[in-house]
């Protein structure tokens, strides 16, 4: 009986931590790329659902990001000998998102402990996997550092801190900006839900990004019938070719 009553004190000082749970929404869960795609920007919405009262621990943060489908992508170093640049190096960076997008609520080190960064693989870096490089090749990392570059600079990889709007600690809103050079495939969102820089709900949830009409049509052919379509690529260049100078004789000839 004593050991009972001990279980169930101890059970009763135990801190109850109060449950926090994302409803979101999408302005749109699926992206057309057509011929004249130039982009798309998806509107995020949603509310915390709790049980119990706010808590007054520390203040709740929000981050949204968006990934693309990963894939291993090959990077060379580059360095000029006899004046001719050549490739000296490379590394095959096992896993990296076609798209990465990040909007926080705060800035992000202020959100996020580096700990649960790594355990969610939330940042851009985290989001990257390379393992596999030899071990020969000094400053592998920098590798990986030249994607995130490149990347950012096509407007593929973004971190928009300060982005994600928070009302009463209930309600939150962002976008996502999503550039013309996408790749098809589904996109997933995270939603973390965060306090004192630890991860305390998670959402997930996919939009699908395909090609549609023509576009569909000349991706599947590319894939499938690839000397079909290098076939019709040559057809369409010489027909584009002839036609222009047919065009540019008759204006000459009326002039």
């Amino acid at each position: 009986m004593m050991r009972l009553l001990a279980l169930l004190l101890t059970l009763l000082a135990i801190p109850v931590t109060a449950q926090e749970d994302v409803v979101l929404g999408l302005s749109q869960n699926r992206v057309a790329i057509t011929a004249n795609f130039d982009g798309s920007e998806i509107l995020v919405f949603g509310a915390v659902k709790r049980e119990t009262a706010i808590p007054q621990d520390a203040p709740l943060q929000v981050i949204v990001t968006a990934s693309g489908p990963k894939e291993p992508v090959v990077v060379r170093r580059k360095e000029k000998k006899l004046g001719i640049w050549v490739n000296v190096d490379s590394v095959t960076v096992d896993e990296a998102p076609s798209f990465y997008a990040v909007a926080t609520s705060a800035p992000f080190a202020e959100v996020v402990s580096s700990v649960e960064d790594q355990r969610h693989e939330i940042s851009i870096r985290r989001a990257i996997r390379s393992v596999g490089a030899d071990m020969s090749i000094e400053d592998a990392q920098a590798f990986s550092e030249a994607v995130v570059r490149i990347r950012e600079d096509n407007g593929l990889y973004s971190l928009r801190e300060n982005t994600v709007t928070v009302a009463e600690e209930t309600l939150f809103n962002t976008s996502i900006k999503m550039p013309a050079n996408l790749t098809e495939g589904d996109y997933v969102t995270r939603v973390f839900l965060t306090r004192g820089k630890d991860v305390i709900s998670v959402y997930e949830t996919t939009i699908d990004v395909r090609k549609v009409g023509l576009e569909r049509w000349l991706y599947n052919l590319s894939r499938q019938q690839p000397l079909v379509y290098g076939l019709l690529s040559l057809a369409i260049a010489i027909f584009a070719g002839w036609g222009a100078s047919a065009f540019f004789r008759f204006v000459r000839q009326g002039a």
